[in-house]
């Protein structure tokens, strides 16, 4: 035990990392984020906001983003509610944070087989603090009122109305205006931002070949880290797949604020999805209303129904066959893992561990993806906290995963594609296969 402790402290003494370098990833991080939110929602439109909204709504954005809370809400007269929430992670402004994070978290780290348990949350715990500060700072910001003109809702103005002759005893009811805004929920926010960290930071450990562990878990890297990195590469090769798809919208078809905005905001949800219904995975949700998200116009067609619609490659390719190709991508990237993964082992493992562990892999990714790339958004207007007003003022977004089904086509995949990749690296020669030893503290 005493060993054990000073071999701790000593690690911790040698240790390269300090407050300096925390700060320069918790900033690296929050940068990108905020970065890819404003360059997203400027190609969205959004820089025209009224009321100097455009910073306020990008914070929020980040704020979501980072798995933090924002509650929607306003009024719009005495006797009109507004009624909205909305549930999303911007994934594309997720994954920019994420991947600078963990390259800023590892950095100090390389080069090394082995690290304390103390020097690694102590590391950790520098990079916490620095990041709830900025999490305090961009929930304080994630805040604004917006003022609507009244004639917008009631058809006075450029809006449609509500029809029937009814419009200028609805706009007495709305008085002048109508408000609607968004505030940070801050300790939320926090609590979850925490824990978004901390799961960013446990996936670099787990998928850097270079990164150092304490010396009673060196042994789980064998089987942990080739899995997860195998995991990670599958999730940025499909959202690069994704980027060369859009970047081709884009010149072929045209509109390029609008295919921007999706690539900058939420490729990631958009892609990751067509890979789970490639696998064979089913979502429902529904789209009703005037609005909705940025969807290809195949996804949308499915979703526009009075009541909740399945999404999977059957009702897709009724509307458009060439979504078939999602299984021979998804079989693709799923095999390529399964490869990588298996080049990556150690040679003397046997195919059904490579099958295993694939399969466990691969559920927890497909899990991740459930989890994360959900959707749920409610808009609309009730007199006196009663019913919607209706009149297209009001709407729903929901998709979400059948999980259970997703994760059993998931770990059965994982099965086969493990096992076929293991076949295939028995004929590559594995020089980097064996994990090197540790060394001695």
């Amino acid at each position: 035990m005493n060993a054990r402790a000073s071999n701790d402290r000593k690690s911790a003494a040698r240790a390269p990392h300090g407050w300096l370098d925390a700060l320069m990833a918790v900033l690296a991080g929050t940068l990108a984020m905020l970065v890819t939110a404003a360059l997203g929602l400027w190609a969205a439109g959004a820089a025209g906001l009224p009321d100097g909204g455009f910073p306020r709504v990008v914070a929020a954005v980040v704020v979501m983003a980072a798995g933090g809370s924002v509650g929607l809400a306003g009024d719009a007269g005495s006797l009109v509610g507004a009624q909205a929430g909305l549930s999303v992670l911007p994934l594309s402004v997720t994954l920019a944070g994420a991947l600078l994070i963990a390259q800023g978290f590892l950095r100090p780290l390389r080069h090394r087989a082995v690290a304390g348990v103390r020097e690694l949350a102590g590391w950790a715990g520098r990079v916490a603090a620095l990041w709830a500060v900025v999490l305090i700072v961009l929930s304080l910001l994630a805040r604004h009122t917006f003022t609507l003109p009244a004639e917008n809702l009631t058809g006075d103005g450029t809006g449609d109305g509500a029809g029937d002759g009814t419009e200028d005893a609805f706009g007495d009811v709305l008085g002048d205006s109508a408000r609607v805004g968004f505030r940070a929920d801050i300790p939320l926010t926090v609590i979850i931002g925490l824990v978004w960290l901390a799961g960013v930071l446990l996936l670099a450990l787990l998928v850097s070949r270079r990164a150092p562990l304490p010396p009673r878990l060196v042994r789980f890297q064998e089987t942990v880290r080739p899995s997860a990195s195998a995991m990670v590469a599958l999730l940025l090769v499909s959202v690069a797949l994704g980027v060369v798809a859009g970047l081709v919208v884009m010149v072929v078809r045209g509109h390029p604020a609008q295919t921007l905005a999706v690539i900058l905001l939420g490729l990631p949800n958009l892609v990751w999805l067509a890979f789970t219904v490639g696998l064979g995975a089913s979502w429902e949700g529904k789209v009703q209303g005037p609005f909705g998200l940025p969807m290809p116009q195949v996804l949308d067609s499915v979703l526009r129904t009075p009541d909740l619609s399945t999404v999977n490659l059957r009702t897709l390719a009724a509307q458009d066959g060439r979504v078939w190709w999602l299984l021979v991508v998804a079989a693709l990237l799923v095999l390529g893992a399964a490869f990588l993964m298996a080049v990556r082992s150690p040679a003397r493992m046997r195919p059904w561990q490579h099958a295993l562990h694939l399969a466990v892999a691969l559920t927890l990714t497909v899990l991740l993806i459930g989890l994360t790339a959900a959707v749920s958004a409610r808009y609309g207007l009730s007199l006196l906290g009663i019913g919607d007003l209706g009149g297209g003022l009001g709407g729903e977004v929901s998709l979400r995963p059948k999980l259970w089904t997703a994760l059993g086509i998931a770990f059965l995949w994982g099965l086969v594609a493990g096992f076929l990749g293991a076949l295939a690296a028995s004929r590559v020669h594995r020089r980097h296969g064996e994990v090197p030893p540790p060394e001695k503290a």
